[in-house]
């Protein structure tokens, strides 16, 4: 029996193919060194070593690593001492001198492929929260600043995470009200204040959230003050639970000077 013809199958050898012309007139460069690499969207070896990547075992809440295994589902001090509004959250990686040249290729310098390989990432580490979410949001930018930026970096790795775990997208849900300072440079107490009451729900939009888990997305968390108030407003709304996904994680960011 002849096997059946599948468009879906023609599609995906045609987008492949188009990738292979578009490598050899652009060859493909590591997205933080632009040395040359056989895949786009990648890095090269020794920018790919440099990456601190965050795995277990880690704090169930914070998603902070440990330094040993302290057995399932053992919480930080931090965790402990100030519980999150959040129910769980992960990262990918250490937010450091390294993986800081991913994060600003995709948010300063426009290069969107960026976001590819941070997808990547993020879904391998985010895997146990994408599997249990009913619905992926990403942090909202304030219309004044995407009208500036022209595009929200945290919905250009909300939406393929969403894709990728057959999970619905929620571009509209999540709100910012409040034309915020950016975050950058400020320490902690200034940042929840920066973003404090910042966020809501759609009023036409609160059963999408009603009873759900619902997972946010960021591109970095530096004190959590930003996820805090997503998840803050998410829970006046009746999500059931939040967990948050970010690509890099500040671990100690009173002592880092962050321009995430």
């Amino acid at each position: 029996m002849a096997p059946k013809f599948q468009f879906a199958d023609v599609r995906r050898g045609f987008s492949l193919a188009m990738g292979r012309v578009v490598d050899l007139i652009v060859p493909p460069k590591c997205l933080v060194c632009h040395q040359s690499v056989t895949i786009g969207a990648s890095l090269c070896v020794a920018c790919w070593q440099k990456l601190n990547f965050i795995e277990h075992p880690i704090c169930d809440v914070m998603g902070t690593p440990f330094a040993y295994d302290q057995g399932i589902g053992t919480l930080s001090a931090a965790a402990l001492a100030a519980p999150p509004p959040w129910d769980k959250a992960r990262a990918a990686v250490v937010f450091d001198d390294h993986s800081k040249g991913l994060v600003h290729a995709l948010k300063y310098k426009d290069h969107h492929e960026a976001a590819l390989f941070m997808v990547r990432l993020m879904a391998r580490a985010g895997r146990d929260v994408l599997a249990a979410s009913d619905l992926v949001v990403p942090v909202p930018l304030h219309p004044s600043r995407l009208w500036k930026r022209r595009f929200n970096q945290a919905a250009l790795l909300a939406k393929p995470l969403a894709a990728g775990a057959g999970k619905p997208y929620g571009a509209v849900q999540l709100l910012r009200k409040v034309a915020t300072r950016q975050q950058v440079g400020l320490k902690q107490e200034a940042r929840e204040k920066n973003v404090r009451k910042a966020f809501a729900i759609a009023e036409d939009l609160l059963l999408d959230i009603k009873d759900r888990t619902v997972l946010v997305v960021d591109d970095v968390r530096t004190t959590g003050a930003t996820a805090a108030a997503c998840a803050e407003a998410l829970k006046v709304a009746g999500a059931a639970q939040v967990f948050v996904l970010s690509f890099a994680l500040v671990l100690e960011p009173h002592r880092f000077h962050i321009e995430a």
